[in-house]
């Protein structure tokens, strides 16, 4: 049996109305049957984007919050079923880790008075000298200094007073720890730190965790299991590598698709899920599947009307998808009709891609900042190389691109009063193109390969002589 189980828990918020009477007119979909279990010793990483109700089945879990439904069992014992009396001494077993770490300790106590608070309701230690000493031990664990006992929390950094969260945690030697986003409001040196002192705890004190969080790869680093919440439901749930190497969900898969990779070439070359629309709201939930309103792979049958349970996929994979075993295989092709897109590894491109996805060169210099086939606007505009009156300035986008020098070739042969010059200097950023190999267009003063100079009407001016030139 495991340490912590949870069975078919909700928790519905009643929606009121009235001035003089208040009327239920219907209810917040929160957590709405969500079932899970945690083993003694593991970590249980629980993800998904805001709103899913992650951090109220936490709350649901120390009876914070009233359940609606449900029932949550730690050690054989059904905290939802407990009087207050005996939930009062129960709550020394199950104890939470803040997301505000500012929020969550009062600002009037100091922290020896923050700290041994717990400790006296529950009968920790005969006398404040025991209780001193013990959260003096504590604080060494959590790597505070002992003088911290008499200051107060404005006097500390956001990681501290996470680590003071922390301590008033362990102080009363509980069984599981539920940490609610325990390092999101930190920098990250600051959050490796508290995660590697969470893993330290763990292993020294043998305690059990259930970490809420959005960031990936915080959860991946510490879980042994993940479970993905959308919601109020959990739609996939697997050993951290599995989930991580296989997502079958196409929620998941659209969240994993979503998280950077530092690897310029495998980014460039993996499928993305682009999710289009906003989350329903848990006030009016979508029949059926609750992800299908914006699902790529969604199907006219079961999906709109059926709701999926949690199924063993094998290797304790479970997932909540009517066709999770065909969108697997890629025997179910995307909906035509869906709004998500899904961008394939060959779509996104690779740097130099997009010279070749349009004509002239010059153009596909501009094409390799986006996909493929993608061209600016101001390559666009420019039309063909010599097209309008003015010579080389026509080319716009595409003069510039092939070098200044050609360039202002060009303009100098047009300005000497030669209009046949000036087409010639006009044609060099045509004839030189974008390749950078290309030989550069001649300059105005430069006879070309195998002709002699032409006279314009005036003697080339010596390059000995400065005035002249």
């Amino acid at each position: 049996m495991s340490l912590l189980e949870l069975d078919g828990v909700k928790v519905h918020f009643p929606v009121k109305k009235g001035i003089l009477f208040d009327r239920t007119v219907g209810h917040v979909y929160a957590v709405d049957g969500v079932s899970l279990s945690v083993e003694a010793g593991q970590t249980y990483g629980l993800v998904g984007e805001s709103g899913c109700g992650k951090t109220t089945l936490g709350r649901a879990v120390l009876r914070l919050v009233d359940l609606t439904d449900g029932s949550v069992v730690l050690d054989g014992t059904d905290v939802a079923k407990l009087s207050e009396k005996d939930l009062r001494s129960f709550r020394r077993r199950l104890q939470m880790v803040f997301q505000d770490p500012l929020g969550s300790l009062n600002p009037r106590q100091n922290i020896e008075s923050i700290l041994s608070e717990g400790m006296a309701a529950h009968g920790i230690g005969a006398n404040q000298d025991e209780r001193r000493e013990k959260i003096r031990e504590i604080l060494a664990k959590v790597g505070l200094p002992t003088n911290a006992l008499s200051r107060y929390p404005h006097e500390f950094s956001g990681g501290q007073r996470q680590r003071i969260g922390i301590a008033r945690a362990l102080v009363l030697e509980p069984d599981v720890i539920i940490c609610d986003e325990p390092v999101s409001a930190l920098d990250v040196s600051i959050q490796a730190q508290v995660i590697n002192l969470l893993e330290e705890l763990q292993e020294s004190m043998g305690l059990t965790y259930l970490v809420i969080a959005h960031d990936l790869a915080v959860v991946r680093h510490i879980s042994d299991v993940i479970g993905v919440m959308y919601l109020g439901s959990l739609v996939e749930e697997a050993p951290s590598d599995a989930l991580y190497a296989e997502p079958m969900h196409p929620y998941t898969k659209a969240l994993m698709s979503a998280v950077p990779v530092p690897d310029p070439e495998v980014e460039d070359r993996r499928e993305r899920i682009l999710l289009h629309g906003d989350l329903p709201s848990p006030a009016n939930p979508p029949t059926g599947c609750r992800f299908h309103t914006r699902c790529p792979w969604k199907q006219d049958t079961l999906c709109a009307t059926d709701r999926p349970e949690l199924r063993d996929a094998g290797n304790g994979h479970k997932v909540a998808c009517h066709f999770a075993k065909e969108i697997h295989e890629g025997t179910l092709s995307i909906t035509p009709t869906s709004e998500a897109v899904v961008l394939p590894a060959q779509a996104t491109g690779e740097p130099g891609e997009g010279a070749d996805a349009v004509d002239g060169g010059s153009a596909g210099v501009k094409a390799e900042a986006g996909p493929v086939g993608a061209v600016s606007a101001g390559a666009a505009e420019a039309g063909p190389v010599g097209a309008g009156p003015g010579g080389a300035k026509a080319t716009g986008a595409a003069g510039t691109a092939a070098g200044p020098e050609a360039a202002e070739g060009g303009e100098a042969e047009a300005a000497e009063g030669g209009e046949a010059e000036a087409a010639e200097g006009a044609e060099a950023p045509a004839e030189a193109g974008a390749p950078e190999d290309a030989p550069q267009a001649p300059s105005a003063g430069d006879p070309e390969p195998g002709e002699e100079p032409q006279s314009v009407g005036e003697p080339e001016p010596s390059k000995a002589d400065p005035s002249k030139a």
